[in-house]
């Protein structure tokens, strides 16, 4: 990664407030600016090291060693160019997961998924002996310091780690969870009740963050043709909880953005017109590439990102930055939109092919 270091660095030049306005469209003719909604440490770590010239803390031991590593991270959302830094932190649910070495290269880490077979309660009794989260217990502190140690110009962009989708799911296990739906739907809606009772109390604690300037919540409720259970179960048991979030975070008078993988054709008119969604993250080209989604909604939500996983994967530099200029020049003069990647910066992407993203994104004039 030697090679990073003669890559050359646009002037940070952060304004929270022109993001927002963008992507709430109250700004036009401008162009895009960029928005992304995880990037993994595996490419971070690189980039703050050779790229940055900064010390990047592999193992956190304790509160020292911990602001090093935040420091180290809010300087790389500084440097890239982003008007805001993301960081999000759950509330501790039990969910069973399994494990496997992430074959990413280089990659120290191992990558973890929800077990879709065999969840954590499949019964009453299961239930009652639940140990459900408890607010009390969380350590709010590497939000806390994020939100208290921002440059100037820049905002603070959080939610709960995963949605009230994905935690229903993975503590049924998403097989047991298309069962009860039919054979016991009591108890999904009493685990949906704890779920989204829990991510409540949680936001009501993170929405009092200083320089909190949106919302943007995680919750993947798709795959390739369908939302993961059926639109009536997502009516009755998921989408009333992001209602709630999503009113509760447009009380504090703050935008509620939305990433959720998969195709939700039949529940885009709820999120829009019911849960009230200010943006959608998350897109595929094989599904429904982002310009046709903001053919389709753009006039009525912001649409945030949109540079193929796949493009970012396996192609050149040269196809992202063909890539990120065709959204740039097509989504970016529609308005309401931000430039990033189609879901995130997971550990495979090449750091040449996200860096190329960046700086043709940086470099686009409107």
């Amino acid at each position: 990664m030697s090679s990073l270091k003669h890559v050359p660095l646009k002037r940070p030049t952060p304004d929270i407030v022109r993001f927002i306005d963008v992507v709430m469209g109250k700004r036009s003719g401008t162009k895009p600016p960029l928005v992304e909604y995880i990037v993994d440490d595996v490419v971070i770590a690189p980039i703050v090291r050779d790229l940055l010239g900064l010390s990047w803390v592999d193992q956190i031991v304790d509160r020292e060693s911990y602001k090093a590593r935040l420091d180290a991270f809010i300087a790389f959302w500084y440097k890239m160019g982003y008007d805001f830094v993301r960081l999000e932190i759950g509330a501790g649910f039990r969910e069973n997961t399994l494990a496997a070495q992430d074959p990413a290269p280089g990659s120290p880490k191992q990558r973890h998924w929800s077990d879709q077979h065999h969840g954590t309660i499949t019964s009453w009794e299961e239930f009652e002996k639940y140990p459900w989260p408890d607010i009390k217990n969380v350590d709010f502190f590497p939000l806390e310091y994020i939100s208290k140690n921002l440059p100037e110009g820049m905002g603070f962009i959080t939610c709960h780690a995963a949605g009230p989708f994905e935690h229903l799911s993975s503590i049924m296990s998403i097989e047991g969870l298309c069962l009860a739906v039919m054979e016991n739907p009591d108890l999904v809606a009493a685990i949906a009740q704890k779920v989204g009772e829990t991510m409540v109390a949680f936001y009501k604690q993170i929405l009092e963050l200083d320089r909190l300037v949106a919302i943007f919540q995680g919750d993947d409720m798709g795959f390739r043709t369908t939302t993961l259970i059926g639109p009536q179960h997502m009516r009755q048991y998921t989408l009333p909880w992001h209602k709630r979030l999503a009113q509760i975070t447009h009380e504090k008078g703050l935008p509620y953005f939305l990433h959720s993988c998969g195709n939700l054709e039949p529940i885009m008119g709820d999120l829009i017109e019911d849960v009230k969604i200010d943006a959608k993250h998350s897109f595929e080209d094989a599904i429904l590439p982002v310009e046709v989604f903001q053919e389709r909604y753009g006039s009525r939500i912001g649409v945030l990102g949109g540079v193929d996983i796949n493009i970012l994967a396996a192609g050149t530099p040269q196809d992202v930055r063909k890539r990120t200029r065709f959204l740039m020049e097509t989504c970016g003069k529609r308005g309401r939109y931000a430039v990033g990647s189609g879901n995130s910066i997971p550990s495979y992407i090449p750091v040449p092919n996200y860096l190329a993203m960046v700086d043709e994104a940086l470099d686009f004039v409107a």
